[in-house]
Order: structure tokens, then C-alpha cells, then sequence
């Protein structure tokens, strides 16, 4: 059987298992579509927190972006384990115990104003319509090697098959989809790694394996990783961060933004009692850390395969014929994933860090710039063909790819849905809407989300994990600093919260869009997103910190300015702060 075949057998069953469980599963009311009745089993429930949280980012894009900047990249891997459980400590059981479907619902509920739901439903839509780009464009990138399509017909593709079981199955459709979809990922990602961790270390374990000593030149494999890249001009893979304030930074965005997102949050309404989302946390923790462990193992191995397969003796000496590149290399330049430009014309690739540090060198071996560019979005795809794993592998990894994406795009099509729909719809422009009625709006609005996502998803501004990167800065810097304030404080008024969330949007979008070059400024010179230009070294994928501290600033002043909430808000949030019981999700 061909690896196409295999490819589309994977691809294609895992696609019909999910149709049909959305099927089984359709949702008949609005509590069915928002919050999957709120009759979820914690650990069921851990397993599609797991499936929403490793997106694409994390199955496709983390592995490859520690991969490509070793330690310094570790920052991805903290930054999202700590923000997930500052997420389970910190605001979930809370949520939870207010007992309503939707964020911006609970945002406009305590600071007592249409006007700050309102406000909540655009930082909403901003940054999970950033996040899910992301996504979509993820799918693409596994659909165009493994489907061999275009990556604009693999989007397609996936849109129609989320369309399928999202708008027809709501949450509850995608609850016991996502558990399927956990399944499937993470025998993608940990099968590979287990037969790479064997090949190269003898170690069966992947995170062990990351510390064992390498089969064939009997060094550690990290060691054996850093003489071979430094040999190349590149960075040792251990060393040490420079800018330790953007580090800071950055792992603070990530965590704070995961906190503030609320395709994870909505699934903490999906239990019957708070206790039950206690416990949903915990066993999501579960799930989640058995990629998390092994994403550094596979990070490393998959760096270490790719520069040994194009320096087989693991010196600069003799790097391979370009006429006798693996089979792999051929397969993904047909993805334009992989490029390769003869530069000095001796029918040998070059890979080596083109800079000007590493120029003498360079030019004294007779090479003329790097040869072989590599998207770094590819790696963990490319794992099993790099290793020669057998094909039901690469179809697996296939099929486990695809999951992460659409897992998470669906959570995040179903966030913007009920903001679009039971907040914006029924919250404000007609709250006499019937139950039938908003179904359908929610379905018509997912539907919509879709086709935008898809049109983005083939236009993405930077490589998945940057893209989602971006969405955690802006959900960190609008809605996390509401939602804490609303737990937290019973001082902020609807005045200071909408004040915060509006300037910690503003101050972080025109950031980004600065430094991304999408917003030009009079006197910049169309500022480069280069550290020499950052304010203070501050990236923009780390100026959602700072977003989120401004708004915390602006919401206290103002609300220190006028006038405190009336006595039943504040009692209010201390009935939040202070369980007495469980509550149900309640449908208004």
C-alpha cells in the first residue's frame, strides 16, 4: 500500500469517527450547544481540555520552535503549563460557581453593564480570531504534505469537516469529539518519539532519552547536538537567554493569556458542580503533560536528525549531494515547506546560521549563504519520514496533526459563536429572542467564523505557535485583568473595567501592529521587528505582559475616581470568591 494510501486511511477514518460523534451527539437546545448540557464527566471532560489546549501550536509548532532556538525557546513550553494552572487555581472554579455559558456574560453581569459585555465580546473575537488563524493555518500545512493538496484546498477541507461537527454537534458535539481527538493525538506525537528515543538513545522513554547518551558516538545527546550546531555557526542548543527581561516577559503573556482565553474557560461550565471542575483541572493537567514532557525529547532529536541527515559524519566536511537528499526532503519540497537554492553551485546543500559572525568561516569553507531553508512548522510532521519510521507512522502523525488543529479551531469557532450570539444577539440587540431562534444564530455565526478563519488561515501573519502567540498577548492584556478584577476586587466599577480593557487592547494592538509592520508610524521608518528596535527589548509577542499591567492601572484609577458598585455587586463577587454550592449553568 502506498503512503498516500496510508495517509488517507489515517486522515479519513479519524474525520468519519468525528462526524459520527457529532451526529450521536447534536445539540437540541442552547445549553446542549453552549455548554453540552453541563452534564460532563470530569475526566472526560480533562480529556477534551487536554484535545482544546494542544492545539496546533503545541502538537505541530512548539517542538519545532524549541527545535530551531533550543533553551531560549523553552519559554513557550513554561509559559503555557504555568498559565494553564494559574487558569485551574485561580478562575475556573470561580467561573464556574457564577454559573453563566459565556465570559463576556459573566464580564457584564458583575460590572453590572451591557456596555462592558459589549467590550468583552470585541477583545473576544480579537483574540480568538487571532488565535484560531493559527490553527487553520496549521491544518494547512499538515493537509499539504500528507494529502499532497494545496495547503488552500487542505483548509478547505478541514473548514467543511469542523463545519460538519461543530455547527451541528455545538459543545456538545465537540466534547466528545475533542476526547477522540485527544486520543488520536497523542498516540501521534508519543509513538514517533518512543521509536526515535529507541534509535538514537536506547531509551524507550522520550523525556529519559533526553539525557542518555547518544547510540553512536557515545556522547551525551545534547552534547552531541551542541558540537554539531556550533560547528554551523548556531547557537549552542542549551544556552542561556540573553534578554531576561523579555524571557519574563513573554512567559508572562503566555501564562496571563492563557488564563484570559475563553474557548478553555467556557469548558469548565460543561461539569455539574464545581468540584467537578476541580477535578476537570487536574485530570487536564494529566492529559496535557504527557505531550508537554516529551515535546522537549522530540524537539532535540528532530534537530539532530535534520543536521545529521545533511552532515552524515556530524562534521561540516561533507555535506550530502543535493541529487542524493532523502526521499523525505524531496517529499516537502513539493509543499514549498522546504527550499533549496544552489548558492556556491557544487551540488552540495550547505545548512548553516547565515550571519555575519559566521561569514569568515563560512567564505574560508567556499560557502556563499545558506542553501537549505527549512519551515520549522515541519518537524514534528516530518519526524517519522527524517527517522524512516514505518508508514502507518507518518499516517498516524498525519491523522494526530490534524486533530490538534481542528480540537482547538473548533473550541475557539464555538467561543466566538456564543460571544456573537448569546451575548451580542440575545445580550443586546434583541433579548426577547426565542431558544430556537438563538440556536440558530449560534449556528449561522459559527458558520461565518469558519469561512473568516479559513480566508485568514491561507494569510497568516507568521508561523503557527507566532500567530497563537500573538493571541495569548492580546487575551492577556484585555481579558484576563477583567476577569481577575471581577473575581478579586469588589472596588471595580463597570467604569474602570471597561476603561482597563479598552487601553490594554489599544496599547497591545498598536505594539504588535507596529512592530509586524501592519500600522505605520510617522518618524519610525517602518520600525523592523528586530530586538535593536523593541522598547526596552520587548518583543511583540511579550507585550501582552505589559498590556495586561496598564489595564490593571487604568481600571483601579478610574474606578478609584468614581463611584464603588452598588452593595449587591459586591456582595455578589464575595458570593463568587466563597462557594456555598455548586449552581447550574443558567440559560438567560
Amino acid at each position: 500500500m502506498s503512503q498516500f494510501a496510508i495517509n488517507i486511511m489515517f486522515v479519513g477514518g479519524s474525520f468519519l469517527l468525528y462526524i459520527a460523534i457529532a451526529i450521536w451527539a447534536k445539540a437540541g437546545s442552547t445549553s446542549d450547544f453552549y455548554v453540552a448540557g453541563g452534564g460532563v464527566h470530569p475526566i472526560t471532560n480533562g480529556a477534551a481540555i487536554g484535545a482544546d489546549w494542544m492545539s496546533a501550536a503545541s502538537f505541530i509548532s512548539m517542538a519545532g520552535l524549541i527545535a530551531a532556538g533550543g533553551y531560549a525557546n523553552s519559554t513557550f513550553l513554561m509559559g503555557w503549563t504555568g498559565g494553564y494552572v494559574l487558569l485551574a487555581m485561580l478562575l475556573a472554579p470561580y467561573l464556574r460557581k457564577f454559573g453563566k455559558f459565556t465570559v463576556p456574560e459573566f464580564i457584564g453581569d458583575r460590572f453590572y453593564s451591557k456596555n462592558a459585555r459589549l467590550v468583552a465580546v470585541i477583545c473576544l473575537i480579537v483574540a480568538s480570531v487571532t488565535y484560531v488563524i493559527g490553527q487553520m493555518a496549521g491544518a494547512g500545512v499538515a493537509f499539504s504534505r500528507f494529502l499532497e493538496v494545496d495547503s488552500t484546498v487542505g483548509l478547505m477541507i478541514a473548514a467543511v469537516v469542523v463545519f460538519i461537527y461543530a455547527v451541528m454537534g455545538g459543545m456538545k458535539g465537540i466534547t466528545y469529539t475533542q476526547v477522540a481527538q485527544y486520543c488520536v493525538l497523542i498516540i501521534a506525537y508519543t509513538i514517533p518519539a518512543v521509536f526515535i528515543s529507541l534509535q538514537l538513545t536506547g531509551n524507550p522513554l522520550p523525556p529519559l532519552g533526553l539525557f542518555s547518551t547518544h547510540v553512536d558516538s557515545g556522547m551525551p545527546i545534547l552534547d552531541k547536538l551542541n558540537q554539531v550546531i556550533t560547528d554551523l555557526g548556531f547557537n549552542e542548543y542549551t544556552a542561556d537567554i540573553d534578554n531576561k527581561l523579555n524571557m519574563v516577559l513573554f512567559t508572562l503573556s503566555l501564562m496571563i493569556g492563557t488564563a484570559g482565553l475563553p474557548h478553555v474557560i467556557i469548558r469548565f461550565f460543561t461539569v455539574p458542580k464545581v468540584a467537578d471542575a476541580r477535578w476537570s483541572a487536574g485530570w487536564a493537567l494529566v492529559f496535557i503533560a504527557l505531550l508537554y514532557l516529551t515535546a522537549p525529547a522530540v524537539a532535540s532529536m528532530a534537530r539532530l536528525n535534520l543536521m545529521t541527515t545533511i552532515y552524515p559524519d556530524g562534521t561540516a566536511a561533507e555535506p550530502i549531494q543535493y541529487d542524493e537528499r532523502p526521499n523525505w526532503i524531496k517529499e516537502w519540497e513539493v509543499t514549498g515547506l522546504i527550499q533549496f537554492t544552489d548558492k556556491n553551485e557544487d551540488g552540495r546543500i550547505q545548512l548553516y546560521n547565515d550571519s555575519e559572525a559566521f561569514a569568515p568561516t563560512a567564505e574560508a569553507r567556499g560557502w556563499n549563504g545558506n542553501e537549505l531553508v527549512v519551515n520549522r512548522d515541519i518537524l514534528v510532521l516530518a519526524n517519522p519520514e527524517i527517522a524512516n519510521l514505518p508508514g502507518w507512522v507518518i499516517g498516524l502523525i498525519a491523522a494526530g496533526g490534524l486533530a490538534a488543529a481542528l480540537s482547538t479551531a473548533a473550541g475557539l469557532l464555538l467561543a466566538i459563536s456564543s460571544a456573537v450570539s448569546h451575548d451580542l444577539i440575545k445580550g443586546s440587540i434583541n433579548p426577547a429572542i426565542t431558544e430556537k431562534g438563538e440556536l440558530l444564530a449560534a449556528r449561522i455565526s459559527m458558520a461565518v467564523a469558519i469561512v473568516v478563519a479559513t480566508y485568514l488561515g491561507a494569510n497568516p501573519p507568521g508561523f503557527a505557535a507566532q500567530v497563537v502567540a500573538l493571541a495569548f498577548g492580546i487575551a492577556a492584556a484585555s481579558l484576563f485583568p477583567a476577569l481577575m478584577m471581577g473575581i478579586f476586587s469588589k472596588r471595580v466599577n463597570n467604569k474602570g473595567a471597561i476603561a482597563g480593557m479598552l487601553t490594554g487592547l489599544a496599547f497591545t494592538l498598536v505594539y504588535i501592529f507596529v512592530y509586524k509592520g501592519w500600522l505605520f508610524i510617522p518618524g519610525t521608518n517602518n520600525l523592523a521587528d528586530t530586538p535593536e528596535n523593541w522598547v526596552l527589548g520587548i518583543s511583540p509577542l511579550s507585550i501582552g505582559a505589559v498590556g495586561a499591567i496598564v489595564n490593571f492601572a487604568v481600571a483601579f484609577i478610574v474606578s478609584n475616581a468614581t463611584e464603588e458598585p452598588p452593595v449587591e455587586i459586591q456582595e455578589l463577587v464575595e458570593s463568587v470568591r466563597y462557594p456555598r454550592g455548586a449552581g447550574q449553568a443558567q440559560d438567560h
